[in-house]
């Protein structure tokens, strides 16, 4: 039970429930405890989110749009790794601060295709239903740079479905606003400080990346990057 007005959780747990580690956290810790923070501290945003050169840029898209894939092969080649699927946009700040965490990634089973050293790995359900993935934890990403915020640049948003146009480009901020604030489910009294954070973050310079190649689309964002140093 999660009371999202006074900000409280409580579970009930089956011995058989706490024997399966994985399916404990995935479906009842992390759970509980991203609603609460989702909901009062912070608006949480599908999306990745990846730094270079001290310049976040947060990487949105449907699910399927490669937001794990990119910010995995952006921090193998030498970006640092934020987070690869949940961002959160801190509240009641002027600046647009944003945290994840930078201590796992996970993918698509299909993903051992592009990286070799997760071929092969353990497969495990995620809360969803019917997608399972591969999780990379603190161990397998101990040798990438790391951080648990940045203060956010550009907000890109993944587009696969059009990659033979591949192309980055700027992009509608009322259909952004549109898709981060689709699916809310805080308490009414609560629902203008998401908005506000939502607005705050679309500030930013919003664009569209469209692409199938990853060192393309790679290349793009980091000549993104240089436009914006000093």
């Amino acid at each position: 039970m999660n009371d999202m007005a006074r900000g409280f959780s409580c579970i009930w747990l089956t011995e058989a429930a706490v024997r399966h580690r994985s399916y404990l956290r995935h479906f009842f810790l992390d759970c509980a405890v991203f609603c609460q923070i989702a909901t009062r501290c912070a608006t949480g945003v599908h999306a990745a989110c990846v730094i270079r050169d001290g310049i976040g840029v947060l990487l949105c898209g449907d699910s399927g749009a490669g937001k794990s894939t990119l910010s995995y092969a952006c921090a193998k080649a030498g970006w640092t790794y934020v987070t690869d699927d949940l961002s959160f946009v801190i509240h009641d700040r002027d600046d647009r601060l944003v945290s994840g965490n930078c201590h796992q990634l996970r993918f698509r089973p299909s993903a051992g295709s592009i990286f070799p050293e997760i071929e092969g790995r353990e497969i495990t359900q995620r809360a969803e239903v019917g997608k399972p993935s591969i999780e990379l934890g603190a161990t397998a990403l101990q040798n990438i740079d790391r951080s648990q915020t940045t203060e956010i640049k550009y907000v890109v948003f993944l587009n696969r479905r059009d990659g033979n146009n591949a192309a980055i480009r700027p992009y509608s901020k009322e259909i952004a606003r549109h898709f981060i604030g689709q699916g809310r489910f805080s308490p009414l009294d609560l629902m203008p400080r998401h908005y506000e954070a939502i607005d705050r973050l679309l500030q930013a310079d919003v664009l569209e990346l469209r692409y199938r190649d990853l060192d393309w689309a790679i290349e793009q964002l980091e000549a993104l990057v240089e436009t914006a140093r000093p």
